[in-house]
């Protein structure tokens, strides 16, 4: 009786202790699940409003620049255009190889290469140099590109997904707001070199960050062999489009854009045969809603970054504003991206994102369409009208379309799709100035703006603006077709 009882005691302790612990690690792996959820959002969010704070603060300072450099209005659009050239170059490739090696591997050493290559843009002594190291900047912003929405992907489930897209959408937004803002006072304060020096602290928040509290790593193809013929074909045929876009009317620009076109279909077709390709064509081939939606972002982007390049020119030089001014005014769009941004992104986890992000782009058609009607004796109160707008409709459009692309494709190819994320934005980006750098150079050529080209500026920004708000509507198309993502219509 005595041992049966001893037996039972020993037993219920047993018991006890062993439920004890057994509880004590699910509480300490849920609770290492929260830190690691939170660390990822606070990182995405936080490398998400750098690297627009850092493009649209240069933006505002470009005409600082070019008075400083003595530099005409064509090779001044390359301070923003080499970033996004050189980002989108390596996109793709970086975010296969993030797959393979590991997503914050790859997003680590990309934000070590984006804070020492402020450092050395704002030493630069003349416009080629700040240039070249906007390049390299250009491949580390691919590095956090590729492999930040990546990983908070990887760490929330379906279900969560839009909040923290929206919430990481909203922080670039946050940014894009700051920019012109603090970049515009930074410039008017102290120099366009103070909006490099401040980067520089900020980035050393986020490796901190990385290294202290972002536990883990996350591969969707360790194992795979890497794709350097077809990284190669696919960066000749994207600089060759680019570089030929910003020298029309050239007589060489058609010969070089049709190569890069050339190239881009050897691209193609070299993906579809090699057995571990940089790019998995067949996701557009096989997946509506990725293809659809990536081509809706492509178009919005092409349609819209462009903006702030272009406002900046008008505000400064046809209104007389101060840089600080301009961005006083700029700011209006990206507030009502970062108010709303969260809200569509939440919404899109209930409602089809098709259905919000069609309604967006319909929205940003109309801000451009305003855009377009501006002259010298515009308010700027209508101006402020037209970017709210605008911002809006941008807002509805960019956190449910990245809900989209994130949840169409398996967890395998989250590194790839975060990567076309960040591919379709740089390459609308880059078309969007490449179109704004064409028609400048159509009206203006080479020259320094000066008064007596004011009037030949204000055509060349609403032609520009036309542009885009037709490219904008087409795009509603791919926005409204893409199909239902929970249905997999």
């Amino acid at each position: 009786m005595l041992s049966a009882a001893n037996l039972l005691l020993t037993l219920t302790v047993f018991c006890e202790k062993h439920f004890t612990a057994t509880i004590c690690r699910q509480r300490d792996a849920l609770m290492n699940d929260k830190t690691t959820k939170l660390s990822a959002l606070i990182i995405a969010a936080v490398s998400s409003f750098l690297t627009p704070f850092m493009i649209s603060s240069v933006n505002i300072a470009l005409p600082a620049i070019g008075k400083e450099f003595k530099t005409d209005a064509v090779l001044l659009s390359w301070v923003a255009t080499s970033y996004l050239l050189a980002a989108a170059v390596a996109l793709v490739p970086l975010g296969k190889l993030a797959d393979i090696y590991g997503r914050k591997k790859i997003f680590l050493v990309g934000q070590i290469i984006i804070t020492i290559t402020s450092l050395l843009a704002a030493m630069a002594g003349s416009a080629p140099m700040l240039i070249i190291f906007r390049v390299f900047q250009g491949g580390g912003g691919a590095m956090v590109f590729a492999t930040s929405i990546a990983i908070l992907t990887s760490v929330y489930p379906p279900q969560e997904r839009g909040k923290v897209l929206g919430i990481a959408v909203a922080a670039v937004y946050i940014g894009l707001a700051c920019g012109p803002f603090f970049g515009g006072w930074l410039t008017q304060l102290f120099s366009w070199r103070s909006i490099f020096w401040v980067n520089i602290p900020l980035g050393l928040a986020i490796v901190l960050l990385v290294v202290w509290k972002l536990k883990g790593e996350w591969t969707g193809a360790a194992g795979d062999a890497f794709d350097l013929t077809g990284s190669l074909i696919y960066g000749l045929a994207i600089v060759a489009i680019m570089y030929g876009i910003t020298i029309i009317p050239s007589k060489t620009s058609i010969v070089i854009i049709l190569a890069g076109i050339v190239a881009l279909a050897g691209f193609v077709k070299w993906e579809t045969r090699v057995q571990y390709p940089v790019f998995e064509v067949n996701l557009f081939i096989e997946n509506k809603t990725f293809a659809y939606s990536c081509l809706a972002a492509l178009v919005n982007y092409s349609a819209t970054f462009a903006v702030a390049f272009l406002l900046s020119l008008y505000l400064q030089y046809i209104k007389g504003l101060t840089p600080q001014g301009a961005g006083g005014v700029l700011i209006a769009q990206p507030i009502v991206m970062a108010v709303f941004s969260p809200l569509a992104g939440k919404l899109s986890d209930k409602i089809e994102p098709r259905v919000i992000a069609s309604l967006g782009m319909a929205l940003t058609t109309l801000g451009l369409i305003l855009l377009a009607l501006i002259s010298q004796h515009t308010t700027l109160l209508y101006v402020i009208i037209s970017l709210l707008v605008l911002g809006f409709g941008f807002a509805l459009f960019s956190s449910p379309n990245m809900n989209a692309i994130m949840s169409s494709v398996p967890k395998k190819y989250y590194g790839i799709a975060s990567g076309s994320v960040g591919t379709m934005r740089l390459l609308g980006q880059m078309l969007s100035m490449g179109i704004a750098t064409l028609v400048i150079a159509l009206y203006i050529g080479h020259a320094r703006i000066t008064p007596d080209l004011y009037p030949a500026l204000i055509a060349s920004v609403r032609i520009t603006f036309i542009i885009s708000a037709c490219l904008c509507a087409a795009g509603i198309f791919f926005s409204l077709y893409r199909g239902n993502l929970r249905s997999g219509n």
